[in-house]
């Protein structure tokens, strides 16, 4: 396992004080031993009595705001936002705080709404929001006030660069949003038992039809009647359907942009089969979401540190290890072990890390 010292070194200048900084490099290499994102298992692999390390993860996790600390890895140099939702089950929880009902209709659980930079064909998580279906009917909102919530919080580190989202977020009220605040956006357009009316400068309907194999475009059209955007759909061989995007930019670029979509999902598997994400036990949203930002920055570090373990095992030679993630890397495969090794991509992939980050957050309550 990678030394504290090592990992300390990254997660150091995300705070304010020295004494956080080497307690969050202590919990981020006990997620990496036990993988399970549980404060008691992340308390057994800090190592020492178990009960006190316990007591140590809840008394920093009460003190120390982490989602600040978290949008400090947003990348100055990324050209887009990835943005997506995933559910997380909680069937046992039936009088928790935050678990509502999933999109079954049955299952117990919540949604994890991440926002996430591209990095080497993979994403960096830097901001988030949790909701469902309880705390909708609790705090008397709805979906959409969610949603802009996440894209609000970081709309000034936005400026330019677009919202790539997938088609769970392709509905009147967003887009409304996303336009009167000026947001670029690429959102893949649902099409299901009730797809949206598509009208052209003449107010004739469209019917959105492709062949397999071609592509089509629409500029100016009206969506819902209400806003104006581009269309593309492509009917690519080896699908069983079409898939339309919709955009305020070229429709070639939106279309290539939403292609690199894919590597929030990825980061969504890593996070649940290697650092536990899915075993979440919080009573409370607040501790919730302090366990969650702490998971996420393990991961963002993890992936620097992995991706560039495998450029020196992997760069010059064939191998399977060189299609997994970084954190897979760093995590599983047994080459890493090496110390001068460490020490080497240690060295390059935090100078990767310190290049990411951005100005101070305060982090305390």
């Amino acid at each position: 396992m990678t030394d504290c010292r090592v990992v300390e070194r990254f997660v150091q200048p995300l705070f304010e004080r020295k004494e956080w900084g080497k307690k969050a490099a202590r919990m981020v290499q006990a997620l990496w031993r036990v993988r399970s994102a549980r404060v008691s298992e992340i308390a057994r692999g800090m190592g020492g009595p178990t009960a006190a390390r316990y007591k140590e993860v809840q008394r920093f996790l009460r003190q120390v705001e982490l989602k600040p600390v978290l949008l400090r890895l947003f990348g100055a140099e990324a050209g887009f936002v990835l943005g997506d939702a995933t559910e997380i089950e909680r069937l046992q929880a039936r009088r928790t705080e935050y678990v509502g009902t999933l999109k079954d209709g049955k299952s117990k659980g919540f949604w994890l709404l991440t926002l996430a930079a591209p990095f080497r064909g993979r994403a960096i998580p830097f901001h988030f929001v949790v909701y469902s279906s309880k705390t909708i009917r609790q705090q008397a909102t709805s979906r959409n006030q969610h949603h802009w919530a996440a894209f609000g919080a970081v709309r000034r580190l936005l400026g330019d660069r677009p919202l790539v989202l997938d088609r769970e977020f392709s509905y009147l009220e967003l887009l409304l949003n996303l336009v009167a605040e000026g947001v670029h956006f690429v959102i893949r357009l649902n099409l299901g038992s009730h797809p949206p009316i598509i009208r052209d400068r003449r107010g004739r309907r469209i019917d959105l039809v492709v062949s397999q194999g071609e592509e089509q475009i629409y500029t100016g059209v009206s969506y819902q009647g209400q806003v104006r955007v581009n269309l593309i759909g492509r009917w690519e061989r080896g699908l069983r359907e079409p898939m339309w995007v919709m955009t305020d930019l070229e429709p070639q670029q939106a279309w290539d942009l939403y292609q690199q979509r894919m590597k929030i999902d990825e980061c969504f598997r890593d996070l649940k089969s290697l650092l536990g994400l899915h075993k979440l036990m919080n009573k409370t949203q607040r501790n919730l979401e302090q366990v969650i930002a702490l998971v996420l920055l393990a991961y963002a570090i993890g992936l620097l540190l992995g991706e560039t373990l495998r450029d020196q095992l992997y760069a010059h030679r064939q191998s399977g290890w060189a299609t997994y993630s970084g954190l897979f890397i760093l995590l599983k495969d047994p080459a890493h072990t090496n110390t001068q090794l460490i020490k080497r991509s240690a060295d390059h992939a935090l100078r990767l890390f310190l290049s990411l980050i951005h100005y101070p957050v305060p982090t305390h309550v």
